[in-house]
């Protein structure tokens, strides 16, 4: 059967551009390498988190919010390479469109958001988001996909939609300049299918092998950590790269990967080395491998994540320690994806109310049951003997060092506010003055106080996550060869694209842009097609 449209995944950019194919009366195929049980990839583990400019949660919370500014803040956090032509273009995109192209077609389909915008990646040396863009999916990432699933499901034209499951695609039918369909295998039987357009929608190349993730590491950041976890998708394997390569196609950017810094042992397993990413605690000190808090510029989250993963890399043992207590942990630690925070997911709002005002404690005790990077004690020298028992390669926790740390940070919560010096605890009172950051951030905690106890130590390594690099493509998601001309027939979009143009962020993501720019990449490569765009 020849398609006019064939997407290779079943990601949230093959969801969002097969839906765009059915609304425009296209002949679509949809190959998902996975179950049906499997489609939205990444996105329906995620928080469910989109930034988004001047939509009306923003305006209706007062923040007055517009393109020009957050391009602004796009480019200064981005550090774009003098040659990301395309990629500056798609950030341009993303910043005009946002609200369109992203916003509206999501609510459109019964996508809802909390009321409350979020605001992470506020940037430290330069400048990052100066505003709250994060708007998070009522329902995390698994109602985002749900949503987009059911769409499908009950779309008037979907006699027009074909889809095939655990079909694992390998490569291209091509002939001249042209591609003209795939190949691959299912149950271990070859197929191809043709098609006048093929659109890649493969994921990238964090997850299903890390050794791709070595391979590109960035260079200023050393070598890379011998523990290091798994929070992306088993198919992110990078093949289609290959054989995108293979045709001509310029790959562009790979050494640009979006790792976090708080990775923990998932409780079980279903990848090599898999991980949770979790939120850490603003309050929280962050420690080396021996106890000592980083410094002399302490690491806080919410900040600059890159700048985060930089610093332990090269640290000595490329591992850190959390410390904190209950109090802390119950207000402010939470876990980037779904399985964990249940109210989120679940769109329990008393839960959730629950959460916010008394803390999840259920969160809490949850992960130190289950998790093995979790120590838990009632005072220093028993949480550094408990950290012992957990330390890798010959690096030693040491009891002075630790308790010196947590008594210098508690001493200078007690000389006050006229007398601060301390950078954790400045920006905790910059988090604060944010109704949204307020509610789920502790005022100047001690760590070592006694009816916050008992102290909790959370062992991280650096989580691999998503590409940054990818398929080089112009604003038609239309795939370019080495010498900038599209190849015939060939789009990509979402991560196998690095979210628009072979690598959309630069340096680093102001964050929540990842499932944004795989909505918008999707319907665009589509709209190409049909000639929608100019």
């Amino acid at each position: 059967m020849h398609f006019d449209v064939l997407i290779a995944g079943g990601g949230l950019a093959g969801l969002a551009a097969a839906l765009e194919a059915l609304d425009r009366d296209l002949n679509v195929c949809l190959v998902e390498r996975g179950p049906r049980e499997e489609l939205g990839g990444l996105a329906r583990k995620s928080f469910g988190g989109v930034t988004m400019i001047d939509t009306p949660l923003q305006r209706r919370s007062g923040i007055r919010d517009n393109p020009e500014t957050a391009l602004e803040d796009w480019y200064s956090y981005a550090e774009f390479d003098d040659d990301a032509q395309w990629p500056k273009a798609w950030a341009e995109v993303y910043c005009q469109h946002s609200v369109t192209d992203i916003y509206e077609w999501l609510t459109q389909r019964n996508v809802r958001f909390m009321p409350l915008v979020n605001w992470p990646e506020r940037g430290l040396d330069r400048l990052g988001n100066r505003l709250p863009r994060w708007h998070i999916t009522w329902g995390t990432g698994q109602r985002l996909v749900g949503c987009l699933v059911d769409a499908l499901d009950r779309h008037p034209k979907k006699v027009h939609l074909t889809c095939l499951y655990s079909h694992k695609v390998t490569g291209f039918l091509f002939e001249g300049d042209r591609v003209l369909g795939i190949q691959g295998e299912h149950d271990g039987t070859p197929f191809e299918k043709s098609a006048q357009h093929v659109v890649v929608a493969s994921g990238g190349i964090c997850g299903g092998d890390l050794s791709l993730v070595r391979k590109h590491w960035e260079p200023s950041w050393g070598e890379p950590p011998k523990n290091l976890l798994n929070g992306s998708h088993k198919f992110a394997d990078g093949l289609l790269h290959q054989s995108v390569a293979e045709l001509g196609g310029q790959l562009t950017h790979l050494q640009k990967q979006w790792h976090y810094a708080a990775g923990v042992h998932h409780p079980r397993p279903k990848l090599q080395a898999h991980g949770l990413s979790l939120v850490p605690p603003r309050s929280a000190l962050w420690c080396d491998a021996t106890g000592k808090r980083f410094g002399p510029r302490p690491l806080v989250a919410y900040t600059d994540t890159r700048h985060l993963v930089k610093t332990i890399c090269q640290s000595p043992a490329q591992y850190s320690w959390l410390v904190m207590n209950w109090r802390i942990a119950a207000k402010e630690l939470a876990v980037s994806g779904t399985e964990y925070m249940t109210a989120f997911t679940d769109q329990d709002r008393i839960l959730l109310l629950k959460n916010l005002i008394f803390g999840n404690h259920e969160l809490v005790k949850r992960l130190t049951d289950e998790c093995e990077d979790f120590v838990v004690a009632n005072d220093l020298e028993a949480l550094a003997g408990g950290m012992n028992d957990k330390s890798l390669d010959g690096f030693r926790v040491d009891s002075k060092a630790l308790t010196q740390s947590v008594t210098n940070y508690d001493r200078a919560i007690a000389r006050g506010r006229k007398y601060v010096t301390d950078e954790q605890l400045m920006r905790i009172d910059a988090f604060r003055r944010y109704r949204g950051d307020r509610i789920r951030t502790c005022n100047w905690q001690p760590i070592n106080h006694p009816k916050a106890k008992p102290l909790i130590a959370i062992r991280c390594f650096i989580l691999a996550r998503k590409s940054l690099g990818g398929m080089q493509t112009d604003l038609h998601s239309r795939v370019l060869d080495r010498d900038g001309t599209p190849i015939q027939g060939l789009y990509a979009v979402g991560e196998a694209a690095g979210f628009g143009g072979g690598g959309i962020h630069g340096k680093r993501a102001l964050e929540g842009t990842f499932l944004g720019a795989c909505v918008l990449t999707g319907r665009r490569a589509i709209r190409a097609i049909c000639g929608g765009l100019s």
